[in-house]
């Protein structure tokens, strides 16, 4: 009988369970969408996917692939969060530095 390969993969860490929402626009899922043509007046080539977990609503915004993690939050402040109140929890596969950068300047613009 073959022996089984031991396993040479880097272990990955513990899968966390998201927390179901109390109310809407509370937690939101973040992703964007390149590799578009460019459009619209000012070439967008990307979209910024925002679905909020409660009622399953998505936003769509159109952005650039090289957007900072300033830009985002500038466009999050002025097209989502002036409507919607601000997310308690933004899940996001980014890099942790651009996860990291985004809530400081998430904060700076909310001044706290």
């Amino acid at each position: 009988m073959p022996k089984a390969k031991k396993s040479t993969d880097k272990r990955l860490g513990n899968m966390m369970k998201i927390q179901e929402p109390r109310r809407p626009w509370e937690i939101v899922h973040m992703d964007w969408v390149t590799g578009l043509p460019p459009g619209g007046d000012r070439s967008y080539n990307a979209c910024l996917v925002i679905v909020e977990r409660f009622r399953k609503t998505p936003i769509f915004l159109p952005c650039h692939k090289d957007d900072t993690a300033m830009d985002t939050a500038l466009l999050e402040r002025n097209r989502v969060v002036s409507w919607t109140g601000v997310f308690t929890n933004i899940i996001i596969d980014r890099d942790p530095k651009f996860t990291s950068a985004l809530w400081k300047n998430l904060h700076q613009l909310f001044g706290t």
